[in-house]
């Protein structure tokens, strides 16, 4: 038998869901609507259906194709020029339907008994049958009048409460005879209730109506699309769900991975290969698509989640809708009736709002709070470079073929027939990503001098000597996770790139003006040799200056970051002992962090060790333990240092940035040396130690060493340090216990990217009368200590320090900016 499947809605009421998806293609359960009504026809002997198309036709024909995967035969009927209504487009394909058929609706939900309507209709001699079914409230339906043997008698159409006489409504399913296509003009906008019924009624022909037994539910808005989910689930509607019922009320999907953990309330769905991680929530009533991926202590109460979503850790979901390829970042909230249209991404710790809808791509920065619709170009990411380059979670915010295109737009930036150099870490997915864009790069006619895995202090001090224009280092962030990837851009002295540079790739990335190569001028890989042995070279030919006084024995802690492992050759050879702990690679998150650092301290007890270092994965950043297995705070490690370098060096400089305490200067002075202070950003630390006369620049656990080359380097801190001490005959801890006392406090708010600038321009305002500096931020001195309140320059936060001559007045001080900056964003926000 035939059908008519009309399917030409465009779906305005379900928005943001539908602006790049017709209305029929809205998944119930994860499958599209139009696909139960076709399972439906299917068990109904209806195998050929014809589907007519208006809004994004492509989309359903290249899902559905010619129906062979679902049973049945499917033809397309396109209006190309002009919708034309319900029966102008069935009239459309008369010469098609030479027999009784079906029409039915491709966005409404049901298990009517469809053969029942047929045997109905075929029975009274009807030449046209509506199936009709009984409401609770008719109003926004139209409503249809019969008599006692279900002949029609009149049509009220969303009547008003007066107006109603019947609780039994059109659900736009008909049964009809071929014929009555003749009485519609061709090539006309006609609608069957407003024009073709009508007429019928006029001319007397039998019509009548079936009041059909089962459910029935008109997807017309977002609160109905969620509740025809829970009806699904509720056992209200009779469909086939693609999924396999584990037990009683949990359908799972195939390559679906639990943890032990997981609390589940069924009813629930979810989809093919989606992963739950540990001590996840998920109530009932909660649908989960394929490929979705839902982080530990992450929160779950009745919400649709379509698929490839990935929801962060400690997020929390509640009756809310999610299209697909949404990033939820952790603690992010999403609450009652909110709707997040397809790929956007909802920043760390941000609150949606309940009702609120986000249009699809938006971007909402961390600690956002969406208290009304956006549509246009709110919440749009404000840059794709941060402090380190282009950051984020993998696979999420970074994919492969972003990588691919960035790679591609870095090419071009610079320069058909002219080399990068490009490195890695040890990790599989900087592995992954570095050869994504690596890929890029080459479809420009970009060279490249492959170094392969190592830290990036090697690949720093390799650049200069390459005669390449730039480099890229890809590694994992520097957090326990090991989720998030970097991807750092150096330029061709092997410094992290300017501002400037920064802005011009990403222009290039974001209109993708760049020419591709042709098969003649693609870029090649070269792998250039000894790459480590310059390293050692240059390393030892650096330290060659010192003359350790005494042996030195070092544990070096790698924590299963690294297993390239080079600084223990390096330090026996200047006579010293090491110990090496955690050298090789384990992918993953570093589950007991805390547990592998009191190893190192318990390591460097029980050796009677010197000192204790644990490196980063990158070779750039060092935390030292003393010899009594206490761990140095930075910022008492960087006077240390000072001291320790100045006392072999008297009357140079030290380049520190502006956040770096004031005892820094009161070290400085003991030796006769002079401190520089530059910007918080890691550029402007790197050119501050590119001055004349500057041994040394850091901060935070890294080290410049500008004799050797531009960039961190906590390999030479480490060895630098061993050699130091030694010549001094001190131990670290008497190093440290030497210094003046250090006070200073930190503390950070949520400021939205947009009131920095009025925050900074308040604050000037408010205390421009005092001594201050703008150098970077505000700074305002007084009372022999200062405090400083400083934007951060990629995430919508702003930090506050306080330095002074006492921990109460950093207290005291800390208190009184924190107060005044908050009242300066809330009068904002």
């Amino acid at each position: 038998m035939k059908a008519v499947l009309m399917a030409g809605g465009s779906g305005t009421r379900l928005r943001p869901l539908t602006c790049d998806l017709p209305k029929p293609m809205v998944p119930i359960v994860n499958k599209p609507i139009i696909e139960h009504i076709i399972e439906l026809l299917k068990r109904h002997n209806y195998n050929d259906v014809y589907v007519t198309l208006y809004y994004l036709p492509h989309l359903i024909q290249n899902y559905l194709l010619n129906g062979e995967e679902l049973g049945v035969n499917i033809n397309y009927a396109l209006e190309e020029e002009r919708p034309l209504g319900t029966a102008g487009c069935v009239k459309n394909i008369q010469q098609h339907l030479n027999e009784t058929f079906l029409v039915i609706s491709g966005d409404s939900l049901t298990d009517f008994d469809l053969t029942q309507a047929l045997k109905f209709h075929r029975e009274k001699g009807s030449k046209a049958t509506i199936v009709l079914t009984r409401v609770e409230n008719p109003l926004d339906y139209g409503v249809v009048i019969t008599d006692e043997e279900g002949r029609i008698q009149r049509f009220l159409e969303k009547p008003t409460s007066s107006e109603v006489f019947s609780d039994t409504i059109n659900t736009g399913i008909y049964v009809l005879e071929p014929e009555l296509l003749d009485l519609l003009p061709a090539n006309e906008e006609k609608d069957f209730s407003k024009d073709l019924f009508p007429m019928i009624l006029e001319q007397g022909l039998p019509m009548y109506g079936y009041v059909a037994e089962g459910y029935w539910c008109d997807i017309g808005n977002l609160t109905t699309y969620r509740q025809a989910h829970y009806d699904v689930l509720a056992g209200k509607v009779q469909v086939e769900l693609p999924y396999t019922q584990k037990e009683e009320g949990i359908w799972l999907g195939e390559g679906v991975e639990l943890e032990n953990s997981v609390s589940l309330e069924a009813p629930v769905v979810i989809g093919h290969n989606t992963y739950i991680g540990k001590n996840v929530r998920i109530s009932a009533n909660t649908v989960l698509g394929d490929n979705v991926v839902v982080d530990q202590n992450a929160t779950l109460k009745r919400p649709i989640v379509w698929n490839g979503v990935h929801i962060e850790r400690s997020a929390s979901l509640r009756g809310c809708t999610l299209g697909k390829n949404v990033i939820v970042h952790k603690e992010a909230q999403i609450l009652e009736g909110a709707v997040v249209g397809d790929d956007c991404s909802l920043g760390e710790k941000t609150l949606v709002k309940p009702e609120v809808r986000i249009w699809p791509n938006k971007h909402l920065e961390a600690n956002s709070i969406a208290t009304e619709s956006i549509i246009w170009g709110s919440g749009q990411l404000q840059s794709i470079f941060g402090e380190l380059g282009i950051s984020g979670t993998v696979n999420m915010d970074i994919t492969p073929e972003l990588v691919v295109k960035m790679g591609a737009a870095y090419g071009a930036t610079i320069g058909m027939g002219k080399s990068i150099s490009l490195s890695r870490d040890q990790s599989a997915a900087s592995r992954l990503f570095s050869r994504a864009f690596a890929s890029g790069v080459l479809s420009v006619g970009v060279h490249i001098q492959n170094l392969e895995a190592c830290a990036l202090p090697v690949a720093r001090i390799q650049i200069p000597s390459l005669d390449v224009a730039g480099g890229v280092h890809v590694r994992l962030a520097a957090d326990n996770t090991r989720e998030k990837i970097s991807i750092e851009f150096l330029d061709s002295s092997g410094l992290n790139i300017s501002p400037q540079n920064e802005k011009k790739i990403e222009a290039t990335y974001q209109k993708e003006d760049f020419r591709r190569a042709r098969v003649v001028e693609l870029g090649e890989i070269q792998y250039p040799s000894r790459i480590i042995e310059k390293y050692q070279e240059g390393f030892l030919k650096v330290l060659s200056q010192y003359k350790p006084s005494r042996s030195m024995k070092v544990v070096l802690d790698y924590m299963f970051q690294a297993s390239h492992v080079i600084l223990p050759t390096l330090i026996g050879r200047m006579g010293m002992d090491t110990v090496v702990l955690n050298a090789h690679v384990a992918e993953g998150a570093l589950r007991n962090y805390e547990e592998l650092a009191l190893q190192t301290s318990n390591v460097v007890r029980a050796l009677g060790a010197d000192f204790g270092v644990r490196m980063d994965a990158n070779g750039e950043r060092m935390t030292a333990i003393d010899e009594r297995g206490e761990a140095i705070d930075h910022n008492l490690l960087l006077a240390a240092m000072v001291k320790l370098m100045l006392h072999k060096f008297p009357g140079k400089k030290i380049a520190v940035p502006v956040m770096a305490p004031s005892l820094i200067e009161e070290v400085a002075a003991q030796c006769e040396g002079e401190v520089i202070r530059s910007k918080a950003t890691t550029r402007s630390l790197m050119e501050a130690g590119q001055e004349a006369d500057v041994v040394l620049a850091g901060f935070g656990g890294q080290f410049i060493f500008p004799a050797f080359h531009g960039g961190f380097d906590g390999m030479m801190a480490a060895a630098t340090l061993a050699t130091l001490l030694s010549l001094d005959n001190k131990k670290l801890s008497e190093v440290i216990q030497d210094l003046p006392p250090l006070h200073i406090l930190s503390d950070t708010l949520t400021c939205p990217t947009t009131v920095k600038g009025t925050l900074m321009r308040l604050m000037l305002e408010k205390y421009g009368q005092r001594d201050i500096s703008t150098l970077d931020g505000v700074k305002i001195f007084e009372e022999g200590g200062w405090s400083l309140i400083l934007p951060d320059p990629t995430l919508p936060k702003v930090h506050i320090y306080s330095n002074g001559p006492s921990q109460e007045y950093c207290q005291s001080h800390l208190h009184q900016y924190r107060d005044d900056v908050a009242q300066m964003i809330n009068q904002q926000a």
